[in-house]
């Protein structure tokens, strides 16, 4: 029995999409199964000249053996579901929880209708806060009451838990970041819902004696999405003369450029129950470790950060993002 559960440690945009599709590539897990809200998050995978963004099927789409499921916690948006099915050539092996709440145009309109969402906390627009707001309330839908979804039903915890009893390895990708969490994050301008990873495994129904590892994301530089609080951020200035210029996956807004913080980190890593952590962007901290694929190879500027970041986190680094392309890595979790 092995499962993993993956989380963004900040405020999202941490590169947990590239993490996913490495260990799936690596690890070839039987299933890849995501947990969060919905589609406001999109997570980006670059292989060679390609770029994928999806924002309901698992970045791990990239192992073409595994299962690829969508937890019962999660937000379906059902458009957005068959059209990545389509575009990513996964039919048949792309499956919806049942019990997946449903979002639909009237979501979305109330979304973007709200000026508090909207302007104020700065929702993505994707109709995932009214479509929870519904859930608790006992009057939404679910997945099975969608007759476009019927081909893609599955109990979703079943089939994780019976691989976990096979001895099989099963991947769970969270979404969005840990200071987005509707409990623990810089409220009120967060998500709707729970991000860290204990949130994540109960999306899925998995229990917390089944969790092997949590592997916390972090960006070298956090960057932000939207208004809300973020006290090491860069000016604009700042940002450009580090060459640094990103902008959503989901909603295409700038995002906000910040500096590590530790102390964030730090908590993080304690409420995820953090075992190994990822920190990706190594190469905007020091442009001479792109695309470094060995450890040995990185630049006192690179490693000073990585230990630095590791008494931060207290856990070890294991994964080493040395630029965008899924093969821009350093893998050092055999050497645990």
């Amino acid at each position: 029995m092995a499962c993993t559960i993956i989380v963004g440690g900040f405020f999202g945009d941490e590169g947990k999409g590239k993490i996913v599709a490495h260990i799936a590539r690596r690890d070839r897990p039987a299933i890849i199964s995501r947990g969060g809200v919905g589609p406001n998050a999109g997570h980006t995978v670059n292989i060679g000249e390609k770029t994928y963004g999806v924002r309901m099927v698992p970045s791990g789409f990239v192992y073409e053996e595994a299962l690829l499921c969508i937890g019962t916690g999660v937000l379906v948006d059902p458009r957005v579901f068959l059209s990545e099915v389509d575009l990513l050539g996964v039919k048949g092996r792309a499956f919806v929880d049942e019990r997946c709440g449903i979002i639909d145009e009237a979501h979305i309109q109330r979304d973007k209708g709200s000026d508090h969402l909207s302007k104020t906390i700065g929702s993505t627009g994707t109709g995932c806060g009214p479509a929870n707001a519904d859930r608790v309330m006992r009057i939404g839908r679910q997945a099975k009451d969608v007759p476009e979804l019927a081909e893609y039903l599955m109990d979703v915890p079943a089939e994780i838990n019976e691989s976990l009893d096979d001895g099989e390895f099963v991947l769970i990708e969270g979404t969005q970041g840990f200071y987005i969490s509707l409990y623990f994050g810089t409220y009120p301008y967060v998500t709707s819902k729970d991000t860290s990873a204990s949130q994540i495994a109960a999306d899925n129904g998995v229990g917390p004696t089944r969790i092997d590892d949590v592997i916390a994301v972090f960006k070298a530089y956090p960057t932000r999405v939207g208004a809300g609080p973020f006290t090491t951020e860069m000016t604009p200035e700042e940002a450009h003369e580090l060459g640094i210029e990103e902008f959503g996956t989901v909603t295409h807004r700038p995002r906000r450029i910040g500096n590590w913080d530790g102390e964030r980190a730090r908590y993080s890593a304690m409420i995820n129950g953090c075992t190994q952590a990822a920190i990706t962007g190594i190469d905007r901290i020091d442009p001479d470790s792109y695309g470094c694929s060995d450890y040995n190879k990185l630049s006192k500027v690179a490693k000073d950060f990585i230990k630095k970041a590791e008494d931060d986190i207290g856990a070890p680094v294991t994964l080493i993002s040395t630029g965008p392309d899924i093969s821009h890595i350093i893998d050092l979790r055999k050497e645990l």
